[in-house]
This record gives structure tokens, C-alpha cells and sequence, in this order.
């Protein structure tokens, strides 16, 4: 293939994960718009715990990848039959964990918000959001499997258009879920709009519905439809103990880089905390705004992740060399252009998301910050989506946590007290800066070419 051809093919991949992503991102800036439009209280009750969410889902759904890069192995080899395999194994052992997160989530709720040092109704309204929102883990954790393992297959438009869906559902649920009831002026007659008015709890809710709705949708296909991988009458599959091996070795170092990262946040989190409630809600809008930004580069690293994984499958590193550098320039421009659309548009962004005035200024001044690091973080994102495709995880991971533990914690630390969230935040820019530029060289060497886990 021609140069040309090759980022014909790269585009074509992410352009409907791109699509996903930012209609995900435009879900949660709604999400935020409407619990910011209830108050600083409950913004800084999910702000709060948000963190640790993302700790309970990366965790969860690190096994998921284990076989998602075995099934775009597997089909790159052009064996579908052992694709198939996989993606048997993959759901019934992903579901068994995941319920069992499940339960250690709810454990903890209610000591979580206090640990993170949230004040007295802060805690309240945190404990209420996660005890609904985990309770709907496992059928995330389905969603996000069966995407993953259609993706890992070439299809990459179906788990785009479910994401899409959910999106949708997610933002009309939460408007009937959120908010009370109300009297609509329409003409010279008052209709009643009923709304179930559960405020932070129906944030959650309408987040779990919509996540089932899609789940339920997407295994379906994924069973009865997918070309490669759906369902054969007749044809039996046996437990397989390499498979699960395989995913474990995959898995564990991403299950240890997410619960670094996430542990990262959560000590980020807990040093906003000590700033006080208006700096915790201004950290939660600056992520949600920034979202905006740097959500684009999941969906190239997606596409990444597929066309390297099924060519080191078809036995071609060069390929998978050149679809992984190609990969990372379509997304560090695509990410210059929105961060600095983001910086501009800083403002505008976070006067959506809440009409508080202290918030907004300290926001606006840390989306401003961080938008010169989103390029370099761009470049960790889709290089490091090449090196699972490789099957390649455990030095990146230690590489993530390296800089996130090493550098931006300890550096937030010292200069909260000192400049605030705006300081924590530039904190944050030199660390993404840092970790991309060390991703880029490892890119360039080759040992993640020839020593991932095929």
C-alpha cells in the first residue's frame, strides 16, 4: 500500500471512533451543563468521586482488552473460528469480574467521599451517585467488551453508531430524571412536563439506563450479526486456559496503569479538595470542558490499536511501524487544532457549564493552561493504543506511571498552596508534555514490535 492508501485506511477507521468519542463528549458536557445548572454542592459531589470512578472502570475493563487484541490478532491471521473463541471466553470471564467490582464498589461507598475529603453534604450527594452509578457496572462493562471486541474485527462504524445512540439516550434521560417537574408556557396554554426531580441520583440513573439500553443492543449484534465473529450453529467451544493467560498477561499491566492513573486523580482530586468547594466543582468542569479536546484522540487511537494489532496478526511489522507513526501524526494535528480552538473558545465552554462566576474564572484559566500540553498527550494516547495492538502493555504502563506519580502529583502537591488549581493544572500541562515526549521515542525503537504477546 502507497502512503497514501495507508492514511486513507487510518482515516477511514477513526473517523467514525472520532465521531463516537465526540458525541461522548458531548454527553458529558450536557451532563454537566445540567447537575452545574443544580448548584456548586452537587457539581463538587460527582466531581469528587469522579475520580475513583474512572479507578473502578479502568480496572474493570482492562481484562476486556486482554482479549480484544487476541480477537484483532486473530483475525489478522485470518482465523476466525479462533476469534470467535476469544470473544466467548472474553465476555463470561470480563462479566464474573466485573460483578465482582461490583460488590467491593458498594462496599466502600460510604467511606469514600469522607476519605476524599469532601465536606459533610458534599459526602451525601457522592454517596448517593456512586451507590446508583455501580451498581449499572456490569452492563457497562458488557457495552464496553463487545464494542472493543468489534472493533478489534475492522468494524469500527456499529460501535460508533451505538456510542452515538447512548449519547442520545443518556442526555434525554438525565433532562426527565435530574430535574423536578414543571409548567411549559406554550402559546396561551401551560402544559405539565413531569420529571422525576432525583438530581444527583438521576444523573447516575440516566447514565445506567442508557449504557443497558446500548449494551443489550450491541451484544446483540456482536452475537447474531458480526460477519467474523457472531454465533455458529453447531460449533462448540471448549474452556481454553491459554486464551485467559493471554488476556491476563495483556491485562494486568493495563489494569495497573489505570489504577495508577486513576489513583493519580484521585490524589489530584483530594489536593483540589483542600482548596475548597469551588475549586473542587472548577476542577470537574476544566476535565469536562477539556474532554472536548483531547476525547478526538481516543477514537484515532482505537483505529490504532485494530490496524496494528490484525497487522502484527498477518506477521507484517513494517506495516504495523507505519500505521502506528501514521496514527500518531493524524492525531497530534487533529488535537493542535481543537486545543487551540479550546483555548479561544475557554470562555464561552465553561459559561455553559456553570453560571457561578468564582467557577467560571478559575476554570477558564486552566483550560487555558493545559491546552498547549494536549498534542503530547495526544502522542501517549495513540502510541500507546499501538502498543497494545502489539500486545505490548507493560512498559508503557510503567512509563504512565512513572510520570503521573513521579512527576505530576508531587509537582501539584508543592504548588497548590502556593498558585491553586490554576498552578495544580500547570502542574498537569508540564507532566502530558513529559510523558508524550518519552511515548514518542519509545515509538521509535523496536522493541515493541518484538516483544508484545501474540
Amino acid at each position: 500500500m502507497t502512503r497514501k492508501e495507508l492514511v486513507l485506511l487510518t482515516v477511514r477507521l477513526a473517523l467514525p471512533a472520532i465521531l463516537a468519542q465526540v458525541s461522548s463528549v458531548v454527553m458529558q458536557f450536557a451532563d454537566s451543563a445540567m447537575v452545574g445548572r443544580m448548584g456548586a454542592v452537587d457539581s463538587a459531589a460527582i466531581g469528587l468521586i469522579g475520580s475513583s470512578s474512572w479507578l473502578i472502570n479502568s480496572v474493570t475493563m482492562s481484562l476486556g482488552t486482554g482479549f480484544m487484541v487476541q480477537v484483532a490478532h486473530r483475525i489478522g491471521a485470518q482465523e476466525a473460528r479462533k476469534a470467535r473463541d476469544v470473544v466467548k471466553h472474553g465476555l463470561l470471564f470480563s462479566l464474573a469480574f466485573c460483578l465482582l467490582m461490583t460488590v467491593f464498589a458498594e462496599a466502600i461507598r460510604d467511606q469514600l467521599p469522607v476519605w476524599l475529603g469532601g465536606e459533610p453534604e458534599v459526602c451525601v450527594q457522592s454517596t448517593r451517585y456512586w451507590t446508583v452509578y455501580m451498581l449499572g457496572l456490569p452492563f457497562m462493562m458488557l457495552n464496553y467488551t463487545a464494542c472493543g471486541m468489534l472493533q478489534a474485527s475492522g468494524d469500527i462504524k456499529v460501535p460508533s453508531l451505538m456510542n452515538i445512540i447512548m449519547c442520545g439516550l443518556n442526555i434525554v434521560f438525565n433532562y426527565f430524571l435530574i430535574f423536578p417537574s414543571r409548567i411549559l408556557a406554550v402559546g396561551s396554554a401551560q402544559v405539565f412536563l413531569p420529571r422525576a426531580g432525583l438530581g444527583v441520583v438521576g444523573a447516575a440513573l440516566g447514565t445506567i439506563l442508557a449504557e443497558t439500553v446500548v449494551a443489550i443492543i450491541t451484544l446483540a449484534f456482536l452475537l447474531l450479526k458480526s460477519p467474523d465473529l457472531r454465533l455458529r450453529r453447531g460449533e462448540k467451544t471448549r474452556f481454553a486456559p491459554d486464551i485467559i493467560s493471554r488476556a491476563f498477561r495483556i491485562a494486568i499491566p493495563v489494569a495497573v496503569e489505570g489504577m495508577g492513573m486513576a489513583g493519580a486523580q484521585v490524589a489530584f482530586t483530594k489536593i483540589a479538595a483542600t482548596l475548597g468547594t469551588f475549586s473542587i466543582a472548577a476542577n470537574s468542569f476544566t476535565l469536562s470542558a477539556e474532554s472536548i479536546c483531547f476525547m478526538p484522540a481516543y477514537g484515532v487511537q482505537v483505529a490504532a490499536t485494530t490496524l496494528v494489532g490484525q497487522s502484527i496478526g498477518a506477521a507484517r511489522k513494517d506495516m504495523a511501524r507505519k500505521l502506528a507513526w501514521l496514527s500518531v501524526g493524524l492525531g497530534m494535528a487533529m488535537i493542535a487544532a481543537t486545543a487551540l480552538f479550546m483555548f479561544l473558545a475557554a470562555p464561552v465552554m465553561i459559561g455553559v457549564l456553570t453560571p457561578v462566576a468564582e467557577i467560571q474564572v478559575i476554570s477558564i484559566a486552566c483550560l487555558r493552561i493545559v491546552a498547549i500540553a494536549e498534542p503530547f498527550y495526544c502522542a501517549n494516547v495513540v502510541a500507546n493504543g499501538s502498543f497494545r495492538g502489539a500486545g505490548y502493555t507493560l512498559i508503557p504502563s510503567i512509563m504512565v506511571l512513572a510520570s503521573m506519580w513521579l512527576v505530576r502529583i508531587p509537582l501539584a502537591a508543592y504548588i497548590a498552596p502556593r498558585y491553586g488549581l490554576p498552578g495544580m493544572w500547570g502542574a498537569m500541562a508540564f507532566e502530558l508534555i513529559f510523558r508524550g515526549t518519552i511515548f514518542l521515542l519509545h515509538l521509535k525503537g523496536n522493541r515493541w514490535l518484538n516483544r508484545g504477546t501474540v
